[in-house]
């Protein structure tokens, strides 16, 4: 298939062209800008690179198009012709991220670019419906749920592995023993953007901030302990989280959740949730 050109290494001079993108649609975005906020756009600082492409006589100023490459693939804007430029240049190098996540038209269409070179998935989430809210919960938050300290770390760890194996199908243990991974969550605690009830020493209920820009920030990683599921930890506790966000920090609270998963959607919902997206994730 011919592949069309036009997909460029973004940096500071286009920084204004891409808060405009960013802030176009805050709450689907907020991954990208969250890490733009804080780390700029350098590549070295930033973990990835930013493509973009621009209608001609336009660079630096106006982007039709927007794209993040870093530990995942996070396409944020671009018609057909970008998505192709897209893949063209993420195919130039060997794959390098764990998934493309980001706004469901985005991914499926740059999938269908990538995946005869990339594929199979071991998984394709093509309906993540993408969640909002910027009230504060319409249900009673739990009180026991609060942030967690740097010296919690160990006790918090075991039910954020469990988390993740649980939902992505994966041990973020495998390759360097949770080195990473354990520094990931450590950075989180740090930040003071992971959140637990715990009883007896031992978590039942966890949630984190896992991107925070300046208008909104994504809850990832809701979790329950087994023996405590149905009732009604994950609402109240995701409602705490969500409040931390809306009342503490000013934001909007989002979190993308699977298509399946109908019981998380209506508690969602029930918190104050609305959907205002659709997300969708390839993992590898």
């Amino acid at each position: 298939m011919l592949r069309l050109a036009g997909a460029r290494l973004l940096d500071e001079r286009d920084r204004m062209a891409v808060r405009a993108m960013l802030t176009a649609d805050p709450v689907s975005s907020c991954m990208v800008a969250s890490r733009i906020e804080t780390l700029g756009m350098d590549p070295w600082r930033l973990g990835g690179e930013l493509w973009g492409c621009e209608p001609r006589g336009f660079r630096g100023s106006r982007l039709d198009s927007l794209c993040f490459a870093g530990s995942n693939l996070i396409p944020l804007q671009g018609n057909r012709a970008a998505l192709r430029a897209f893949a063209d240049r993420a195919l130039r190098r060997r794959r390098m991220c764990s998934s493309v996540v980001g706004p469901a038209e985005q991914v499926l269409g740059l999938w269908e670019e990538l995946e005869l070179d990339w594929g199979p998935a071991r998984e394709v989430r093509a309906e993540q419906p993408l969640m909002s809210m910027d009230r504060p919960a319409a249900i009673t938050a739990d009180p026991l749920v609060r942030a967690v300290h740097p010296a919690e770390l160990d006790r918090y760890l075991p039910a954020a592995i469990a988390m993740f194996i649980e939902e992505v199908g994966v041990d973020p243990r495998t390759g360097d023993g949770g080195a990473s991974y354990r520094a990931r969550v450590a950075e989180l605690i740090a930040g003071g953007r992971a959140f637990a009830r715990f009883e007896g020493g031992e978590v039942v209920f966890k949630a984190e901030i896992g991107a925070l820009s300046n208008t909104v920030g994504q809850i990832q990683g809701v979790w329950v302990h087994p023996d405590r599921r149905g009732q009604g930890l994950g609402s109240s506790g995701t409602a705490a989280v969500a409040n931390r966000l809306v009342c503490g920090l000013g934001r909007t609270a989002s979190l993308y959740v699977n298509g399946y998963n109908v019981v998380a959607q209506a508690a969602y919902k029930r918190i104050g949730f609305a959907t205002t997206g659709q997300y969708a994730t390839v993992l590898f």
